[in-house]
């Protein structure tokens, strides 16, 4: 029997859904490489699991290539299981107004569509070769973490986060296709309102619109990305999730 640990690649690990999700694959004894611009805590530093952690820039594409670079010398010949776009940003005014059509820069929109929606497709393109060779051994999984913002009309997300965001639900798609090839599949999580660190007062109105009254939080989201990377979805391709606690409907 192969004891070689699984592995796993995730964007945006220091903090909210990223840092949940890197626990949930740790516990189950895979081998984790994440980045972030942030440092991960000291904590997770000591998890024997997590084999590196690259800072990165990832809205700029020569740090996005220089880190599929450096992971992919980290691996080595060794396959690649799952590959988890989370990293994400969704700008506002300095008073935290939301960033509409007609108001901001489009330059704002250019430097969401690079992190949101041109980085998730340089990261799954760069990897494609060591994800092949992880449907090979066991089964390998793209995951993109999209919105329920990228469906609906959000009172605090902005049109470049949502529309980003749907462009990414398109992308998965669309990917899901061509990496069947492989032998990769590929799906979406789209979270609604989770309790992280970016969530304010401001949110609570919120949970009258959600039919299990209440937010959900980033283990009950991780828990959704570990299970689309086992092979309890084995047939599932070209799926997004919604983890709403029903607000979508």
């Amino acid at each position: 029997m192969n004891t070689t640990p699984r592995t796993m690649v995730l964007t945006g690990a220091s903090r909210g859904i990223g840092h949940a999700t890197v626990k949930r694959f740790s516990a189950e004894g895979w081998r984790i490489i994440t980045c972030s611009r942030e440092a991960v805590p000291d904590a997770c530093k000591r998890d024997p699991n997590w084999s590196a952690h690259i800072p990165t820039d990832l809205s700029d594409p020569q740090s996005v290539a220089s880190f599929v670079g450096e992971a992919m010398d980290l691996l080595g010949n060794d396959p690649l299981h799952a590959l988890v776009n989370n990293a994400a940003v969704s700008p506002k005014t300095d008073f935290k107004e939301r960033l509409g059509c007609l108001n901001g820069g489009i330059d704002r929109w250019r430097e969401v569509f690079e992190l949101n929606l041109f980085t998730p497709l340089e990261l799954c393109r760069g990897f494609a070769a060591a994800l092949s060779r992880g449907a090979k051994q066991g089964g390998a999984s793209i995951v993109n973490v999209t919105s329920i913002a990228g469906h609906e009309i959000h009172p605090f997300a902005g049109s470049a986060y949502s529309t980003s965001k749907a462009a990414l639900s398109a992308l998965t798609r669309e990917m899901a296709v061509e990496f069947a090839t492989l032998g990769v599949r590929v799906n979406a999580v789209a979270p609604g309102e989770i309790e992280t660190e970016m969530i304010g007062e401001e949110y609570e109105p919120l949970i009258n619109r959600i039919p299990m009254h209440r937010m959900g939080t980033p283990d009950e989201v991780a828990s959704c990305v570990f299970q689309l990377c086992t092979q309890d979805f084995s047939y599932v391709t070209g799926t997004e999730i919604f983890v709403t606690g029903g607000q979508h409907l």
